[in-house]
């Protein structure tokens, strides 16, 4: 019951400052997403002075909705939507190839936990705002999802007593800490008391001046381990290491000037990723070739079936025609790529909110040997115990799915296997990582 008084003090504060009007999140009659538990989409205003809109769809646990956790997904990009994650990755239905329905995920992480899934910032996906309304830094990102926690409180007040679990991918390598830490300021200076029990990054970008230095070794390394050679050719790869020291140099005077961070962001990824991108290989999984550029993927069913009036009038949407990704909104970001976000992680850590990094062992574009670094370099107290720990196997369905590491409420799991999307490529290593993770219990392992 405190948690709820709170959350509607905190929604009265917001409304004050122009934040939280109205929340139009209902019940799905009829679901097109197909699985067997009660549903809930639509929006929560978030701004009252942008028109600033936020689509969420919210599918209850097939365990115990009353009580078990609430995770709530935040794809990356930055603009891309979270629905695309909802029907391809980990959510309770999958889009069928040619857009005409669904078919039920039973490797949904909703199995013991009530899962959202919130399109965000404005613009991206179902998520609409006035153009000057669009976020461009994580304080802004903060700022909004603490305004959409209160409005989702205040509609549906029987979550308020359920663990929060934040879960973000890629581009969520920036949103996940700035959420989660923005949710924790606010229980901690405006009285309210959103139940953030913690936060999972899948192949996030969170600290790129420990991450960015790993390219290199990973395109020899892994790929040969993977693939049998080096992802780039020679010449390829001493670019890479030449550019290497001026992209730190950029990358470090982005964190007190601005106005280099965009140059940061464009010659690190030039100078990183372009020798890779020569080669037509998807960055995504370094196993096979980019087939439907830019993002690699065939997605053209996701947004048949999100774009079908039918669809979108079960889901309180409208007209807006659907995206995977918004690059205007990306290109808002370019000041914010080339920032530091793990500083935000050692107050959670200290205050019992732990942090669960895991990363597909396949994946380029933001590697497992750069997550596995930048958690190497968070200054937190169990830093010396957590870097003495070392990676250790770790099993699902009695087969390995990775290797694991773990201090204190720090853990880093790689997934083998695994792109980028790693629930979607191991849905059911996924599926029993993340269980252990709300659960508190260890990986299995051999």
């Amino acid at each position: 019951m405190l948690r709820i008084v709170a959350a509607l003090a905190a929604l009265s504060a917001a409304s004050a400052s122009g934040l939280v009007a109205t929340v139009r999140m209902e019940p799905v009659v009829d679901s097109p997403c197909v699985d067997n538990v009660k549903q809930y989409a639509g929006y929560v205003d978030v701004s009252d002075k942008w028109d600033s809109h936020y689509f969420a769809w919210l599918s209850e646990s097939r365990s115990n909705p009353s009580t078990d956790p609430l995770i709530v997904w935040l794809s990356g990009g930055p603009g891309c939507s979270s629905s695309l994650a909802m029907l391809t990755e980990n959510g309770p239905c999958t889009a069928k190839a040619d857009g005409s329905g669904t078919t039920r995920n039973p490797y949904g992480w909703n199995t013991k936990a009530n899962l959202m899934y919130v399109d965000q910032p404005a613009g991206v996906g179902f998520s609409y705002a006035d153009r000057g309304g669009y976020s461009h830094n994580e304080s802004q990102v903060g700022e909004y999802m603490v305004a959409f926690f209160t409005g989702f409180y205040k509609k549906y007040p029987q979550y308020a007593n359920n663990p929060l679990y934040m879960a973000c991918e890629s581009y969520g390598g920036h949103y996940c800490p700035s959420a989660t830490y923005a949710l924790f300021e606010s229980n901690k200076n405006a009285g309210t008391n959103f139940p953030i029990k913690g936060m999972a990054i899948g192949n996030g970008l969170v600290d790129p001046a420990s991450q960015y230095p790993t390219y290199p070794k990973f395109v020899e390394d892994q790929c040969t381990k993977e693939i049998g050679k080096p992802c780039v050719d020679k010449s390829g790869y001493e670019s890479m290491v030449a550019a290497s020291p001026t992209c730190s140099k950029l990358i470090a005077q982005c964190q007190s000037d601005d106005s280099a961070c965009p140059t940061a962001q464009s010659y690190c990824n030039n100078a990183m990723f372009g020798p890779y991108e020569a080669t037509n290989m998807n960055p995504y999984d370094i196993r096979i070739p980019c087939e439907v550029p830019p993002l690699c993927y065939d997605f053209s069913g996701v947004a048949t079936f999100l774009n079908n009036p039918a669809t979108q009038k079960a889901i309180g949407v409208n007209g807006i025609t659907w995206a995977s990704c918004n690059y205007e909104v990306n290109g808002d970001f370019s000041a914010d790529w080339m920032k530091n976000m793990a500083w935000k992680v050692p107050p959670l850590l200290k205050a019992g909110i732990p942090a669960w990094v895991y990363a597909g062992e396949d994946d380029f574009i933001v590697q497992w040997l750069g997550n596995q670094a930048w958690t190497e370099a968070l200054p937190w107290p169990g830093a010396k115990a957590y870097n003495q720990t070392t990676l250790q196997p770790w099993t699902s369905g009695g087969k390995v799915a990775g290797a694991h590491r773990s201090y204190g409420g720090l853990s880093f799991t790689t997934v083998a296997n695994a792109g980028h999307m790693a629930p979607r490529d191991q849905p059911e290593a996924t599926l029993t990582m993340i269980n252990a993770f709300i659960s508190g219990q260890p990986l299995p392992s051999e």
